[in-house]
């Protein structure tokens, strides 16, 4: 039994490969179709530190062994419920507009193992509609995008959501209390954060507490409970 569960995850793995091989050549060619402000990326989410197996196009700055973003981390703690995310606008750290659709990419079981990512910078288009908006006096309604950070290093990518979340609270780790730090980890664990290896030691270090601490947030965060944690070196011991 143990070498027939082998054989068939040898076959999958074998499956995803060749859906993966079977997608690198077409990046080149939407590229090419839709010109230099295209970007295509091709994720494998086996081994999430470094997804990126195939890039065409420069729009993020990607490039291959590099790590997803934060968009890749969301699709990744979803799992098997992962779906789509089309068309949707977000910003780069440089501030250029980008239109971008994320598709999830299955093996033959329906199983989640990566995501062919599409990004069309948009920047130039989006500076045209606001100088005709402001032309036909018509305003500036448009709800500004979020910032993604795409790095091919998966720890600017957790540094870049911590910050995030830091600056949505204004307030310092030291100054949260019990259910806010328990929030942070439920969010953090929300958004695929701890798929990533060494994720919680690089979040600890990061807050100033200890590894076991951290450990002890995300575990009562996954259980739902507020009890007090046992580990005394949450308060900003360092492991």
């Amino acid at each position: 039994m143990a070498d027939q569960a082998l054989d068939r995850q040898q076959d999958r793995e074998r499956e995803r490969d060749a859906i993966l091989g079977a997608l690198t050549p077409v990046l080149d060619g939407m590229v090419a179709t839709f010109g230099p402000v295209c970007e295509v990326v091709l994720h494998d989410y086996r081994r999430p530190e470094q997804s990126v197996v195939a890039v065409a196009g420069a729009v993020t700055g990607r490039a291959v062994g590099g790590a997803m973003s934060e968009i890749g981390m969301r699709v990744l703690a979803r799992g098997d419920d992962a779906t789509d995310e089309l068309n949707y606008l977000t910003r780069t750290a440089s501030g250029n507009l980008v239109k971008a659709s994320t598709m999830v990419l299955r093996d033959s079981t329906g199983t989640v193992f990566g995501a062919l990512c599409v990004n069309v910078d948009v920047t130039a288009v989006g500076q045209a509609h606001a100088l005709l908006g402001a032309l036909a006096g018509l305003g500036d309604a448009a709800v500004e995008p979020p910032v993604t950070t795409y790095g091919n290093d998966i720890d600017s990518v957790v540094d870049a959501i911590l910050d995030a979340h830091q600056l949505r609270r204004h307030q310092p780790w030291a100054a949260l209390d019990r259910p806010r730090r328990l929030e942070l980890f439920r969010s953090l664990d929300e958004r695929g954060v701890f798929a990533v290896r060494r994720a919680v030691e690089q979040v600890a270090a990061r807050l100033g507490i200890s590894r076991a601490s951290a450990y002890t947030y995300l575990s009562q965060a996954r259980a739902g409970t507020t009890a007090p944690a046992t580990d005394r070196t949450d308060e900003g011991a360092q492991p």
